[in-house]
């Protein structure tokens, strides 16, 4: 049985496989890819362990799904928060900033707001992660590649070189350059969408209370809603198995094109609450309660990319917040990374994979992803501006607006990634 073993464990793998990069997206990823014997992956992190800035975050229908398809569902389920009944297919409430007046709601079937906290979410991933794959320390400094391998460098001196390097290295990715030369394609860096986030979290019994306190529902605590207003919009939505609720307050400088940040400013910074009061007074008796709750918001300075024209390059690939980071106005960031991990991870482990064809499965993963995360991007920005009575056509008419939201998250939800996979299939030629 030990000779058995040896020799097993001497026969070379069919790929090398390099991550960079150990947020939600790249460990999903190396677990999906964990689960194939005859893969050797490596995933390096920059940090000395696995964490997660950020609080709450919110899944769609379509990415349900891509968590459903990579094997991760009940790791999810166990620690992902929902609406009671009968409000459990609420996505969110929208209401109007200024006084509280319901407008409508966007519901998604079976899924409702489906969210978790950050960090619990990654750790429950983690936790299938098999021994040895993970590395810390090792922030990547460098990509090189030739005709028969790919190197990445890290800034403690050490290398790896294997058949692939994917880049789940986000927004700051420093994959991203060799993908895209600057040289050719310019210097490509995340801008500022123009919004601030004021963020905080509030036990949930703190926030019924000081709702009740200004004559509102306490209810309003633990199913999802969406304040709107001009320039601004205010969502809150449980976390922590509805022990708390996640807050984000949204101001967006819409006076110029293209605003930039102050020299050197920050982008995430502690600042006082009489700074986001300020922002939204005047707003109605739930929203002034809500932020009242936030003795010490953060406010984060949201950046996005511009849309990119590839994702890959031969044995090197992007992908998540490194190819395609969005602002959080869908709730679609950390779907994308997960559909993106399926959907790669399901072409990897084919057995017609190889080193010598694996450009082309990535050429081919880029073909079947760019349209689709690219118009997530564009949308989501989109939304912002609707939340925000700034949309097209739609600007403060409510009608317009009610409609707009019923409807404008249906082409995102009713996607299955698995769909992905059979197009790729077929471009590659392999039976469906």
């Amino acid at each position: 049985m030990v000779a058995n073993s040896t020799v097993a464990n001497t026969q070379p793998k069919r790929l090398s496989i390099g991550i960079i990069g150990g947020g939600i997206g790249g460990v999903a990823f190396a677990v999906a890819l964990s689960r194939d014997s005859q893969l050797d992956v490596q995933l390096f992190e920059a940090a000395p362990q696995f964490s997660e800035i950020g609080a709450g975050v919110s899944f769609g229908p379509n990415a349900v799904k891509a968590i459903q398809l990579l094997g991760l569902e009940n790791a999810y389920q166990r620690i992902a928060d929902s609406s009671p009944a009968p409000f459990e297919d609420v996505w969110f409430e929208w209401r109007r900033g200024s006084d509280d007046t319901y407008l409508t709601a966007s519901l998604a079937p079976g899924v409702g707001q489906s969210s978790v906290h950050r960090a619990d979410f990654l750790a429950a991933i983690v936790a299938h992660l098999p021994e040895g794959i993970a590395h810390f320390g090792k922030r990547c400094i460098d990509v090189k590649q030739d005709a028969d391998s790919a190197t990445a460098s890290f800034d403690d001196g050490t290398h790896f070189t294997g058949d692939v390097i994917i880049g789940f290295d986000g927004i700051k990715s420093a994959v991203r350059p060799h993908v895209l030369p600057p040289e050719q394609y310019g210097e490509i860096t995340p801008f500022w969408s123009g919004t601030y986030a004021y963020r905080g979290m509030i036990p949930t019994r703190e926030l019924e209370a000081a709702l009740e306190a200004k004559g509102s529902e306490k209810r309003l605590a633990w199913v999802p809603q969406m304040y709107l207003g001009k320039d601004r919009h205010i969502l809150i939505f449980p976390v922590k198995q509805s022990q708390l609720v996640n807050v984000v307050a949204f101001i967006t400088d819409r006076s110029i094109p293209n605003p930039k940040l102050s020299e050197g400013e920050a982008w995430v910074q502690a600042v006082s609450q009489a700074e986001m009061l300020d922002v939204f007074a005047g707003w109605s008796p739930a929203c002034q309660a809500i932020l009242g709750c936030i003795a010490e918001p953060t406010r984060w300075a949201l950046h996005e990319l511009p849309e990119l024209a590839r994702y890959q390059r031969d044995r090197v690939l992007i992908v998540g917040d490194a190819a395609h980071a969005l602002v959080p106005h869908q709730g679609a960031g950390a779907g994308q990374a997960l559909e993106d991990a399926y959907v790669l991870a399901t072409l990897l482990v084919d057995a017609s994979c190889h080193r010598h064809n694996v450009s082309d499965v990535l050429a081919t993963f880029e073909q079947v992803r760019h349209a689709r995360t690219c118009k997530v991007q564009r949308t989501s920005h989109e939304a912002g501006d609707v939340y925000e009575y700034a949309g097209v056509g739609i600007g403060s008419d409510e009608a317009k607006l009610i409609e707009n939201l019923e409807k404008r998250f249906d082409w995102l939800w009713n996607h299955d990634p698995h769909d992905d996979v059979l197009s790729a299939r077929k471009a590659l030629g392999l039976d469906n």
